[in-house]
């Protein structure tokens, strides 16, 4: 029997009340966790605004949701590419014009295990870039909307930063000495989180009313190795996905 609150089962979306009048922000929300959020928070009666890049995956992604969760369901797209700030800037203005209240951003988005060093638009390490940047560069952005909702920010970090360097490497912060698939994802990682920990003691001092959360999803069936991972990756984590090590991608959603 689990010695948690939660009780032997742990916590499940049934824990969720009616979330009606409620809005959520998620990047990433075509596939994997962030798409299993998107539908379990349209199941309790919220609305849903995706960020991602791709919109035919973004559509039928839609599609897909009003299927299962009801053709009245609240949930709509924004293209975002949080490998250019450009795209980022746009989104976020994009957001502001047309939601005058958002209730949570969740930044979920990412990419992992990239098997050689890429940079974004702007010129920063890819992981780094999209993992942290475009997400630091998205919560300011939406910082006062958040604000005015005593809303909430999300930050899908990972326990995994634990596999890396385990601090941030300021002398070379795109990895041009050093470049390594999974030490460069890890250090993405531990800055989301470094990142949301500050800003929780800021928005303390300042006494606003946006209240920070760091998360930790577990080894989920996503597709995020599949997605920019090496042919290695792919195949050892197609193998771990068959054992109890990883988890459902809906699971990973609960955090």
């Amino acid at each position: 029997m689990s010695k948690t609150k939660f009780g032997a089962n742990g916590w499940t979306p049934s824990r969720i009340n009616d979330l009606k009048g409620k809005t959520y922000l998620i990047t990433g929300a075509n596939t994997g966790a962030g798409f299993e959020a998107s539908k379990i928070l349209l199941s309790k009666g919220a609305e849903v605004i995706m960020l991602n890049r791709n919109t035919q995956k973004s559509n039928d992604a839609i599609a897909k949701l009003k299927l299962e969760c009801g053709s009245d369901s609240k949930v709509s797209f924004i293209k975002m590419d949080l490998a250019s700030l450009a795209s980022v800037r746009e989104a976020a203005a994009q957001v502001k014009s047309e939601f005058h209240k958002i209730d949570a951003l969740i930044c979920n988005a990412a990419i992992a295990q990239v098997p050689t060093q890429k940079f974004t638009k702007d010129g920063f390490e890819s992981q780094l870039g999209v993992n942290h940047y475009g997400h630091f560069l998205l919560c300011g952005l939406l910082y006062d909307l958040l604000d005015q909702s005593k809303g909430r920010i999300v930050v899908v970090a990972s326990e995994g930063y634990k596999m890396g360097i385990k601090t941030i490497q300021f002398d070379d912060m795109n990895w041009d000495k050093n470049y390594h698939p999974n030490n460069t994802y890890c250090h993405s990682k531990l800055a989301q989180m470094l990142f949301a920990y500050e800003l929780q003691d800021k928005t303390a001092a300042a006494q606003r009313d946006v209240k920070i959360y760091v998360c930790h999803p577990g080894a989920s069936a996503t597709s995020l190795i599949k997605n920019s991972g090496s042919l290695k990756s792919k195949i050892i984590f197609g193998i771990m996905s068959m054992t109890p090590l990883v988890q459902s991608a809906e699971k990973g959603a609960y955090p």
